[in-house]
């Protein structure tokens, strides 16, 4: 009943930069936190940064500083805008949101993922 669908992912080279965007549509009472995550072949799923609904914020070490997440909450929309893009960034990238959803009648806590857009920079 909820569906996230990220877009935005493509082939950069590095030092460049790439703005992702999730929405999340369907059957949403409330969104708390929504993040991005990454997951690189042969890797384990990493988070990326996430975000409150009143907006504060965490990241990973490894893109403070490069990486910014915001989001529109009337749009149930997340962006993550990387900039100074590494080798070392690619992977596919999920967006995630949490939250309540109605189901038959029921709020349901949610716990969505996307499908995932693919980012690779090159050398």
């Amino acid at each position: 009943q909820v569906q996230l669908v990220e877009s935005g992912g493509g082939l950069v080279q590095a030092g460049g930069s790439l703005r992702l965007s999730c929405v999340a549509s369907g059957s949403i009472f409330s969104i708390n936190a929504m993040g991005w995550y990454r997951q690189a072949p042969g890797k384990q799923r990493e988070l990326v940064a996430a975000i409150t609904s009143g907006g504060s914020t965490n990241y990973a070490d490894s893109v403070k500083g490069r990486f910014t997440i915001s989001r529109d909450n009337a749009k149930n929309t997340v962006y993550l805008q990387m900039n100074s893009l590494k080798p070392e960034d690619t992977a596919v990238y999920h967006c995630n949101a949490d939250g309540t959803y109605y189901s038959g009648g029921y709020y349901k806590a949610l716990d969505a993922w996307g499908q995932g857009t693919l980012v690779i920079v090159s050398s």
